[in-house]
């Protein structure tokens, strides 16, 4: 309830403070389990995402969040779980799977932190790798816009990224490494294309 009635109320703040639009809504799969990966330009982008996708978003957030007590209170209630990102956090990993086993939405940002000049970073391979050992798809999505205070924010939805039956084995780290190049060109061109 509490996820629901934040995300009605900021998706009105975005609507009437950064004129937000949302595009390719109808490529969001309205059930199972589905790994969203994004851009990372803003602090506001966790928001922006959670509040244009209908379903509820689990976020990997980096742990440091965790330690400040009422931030931690707020963004647990929305489904957060914290990832450590200075070594390979099985317990997030876990949680992650955890989530898209039982048909849920995990949502994380696959260049591992902000982008201080919003131009797209190369990507780690962890978001390939929880969509492989998920057995999920990936929706790219580009958010453009949310850096600055008064921009104008514009969400593009991409068509997801269905894993081939080849990859139900074990791809190493080469795969990964292009998946990872794959989805983020994805969210690439859907900045580029007008």
């Amino acid at each position: 309830m509490f996820y629901w009635t934040l995300r009605f109320i900021i998706r009105n703040i975005l609507l009437l403070w950064r004129r937000w639009e949302i595009v390719g809504l109808e490529n969001l799969p309205v059930n199972g389990g589905l790994l969203i990966v994004s851009n990372h330009a803003s602090n506001l982008d966790p928001l922006v995402v959670g509040c244009a996708i209908t379903r509820k978003v689990h976020f990997m957030a980096k742990v440091e969040l965790f330690k400040v007590p009422l931030l931690k209170t707020i963004i647990t209630l929305l489904g957060a779980f914290p990832i450590n990102r200075e070594k390979s956090d099985r317990n997030a990993i876990r949680k992650a799977l955890e989530i898209l086993r039982s048909g849920q939405v995990v949502g994380i940002f696959p260049e591992g932190t902000r982008s201080k000049t919003g131009a797209l970073q190369k990507a780690h391979i962890g978001a390939a790798m929880l969509a492989v050992k998920g057995d999920v798809p990936i929706l790219p999505i580009a958010l453009i816009g949310t850096r600055g205070f008064f921009n104008k924010i514009t969400v593009k939805i991409g068509k997801p990224v269905y894993l081939p039956e080849i990859w139900a084995g074990r791809p190493g780290k080469a795969e990964l490494e292009a998946l990872s190049d794959t989805v983020m060109g994805k969210i690439e061109q859907l900045i580029i294309d007008k």
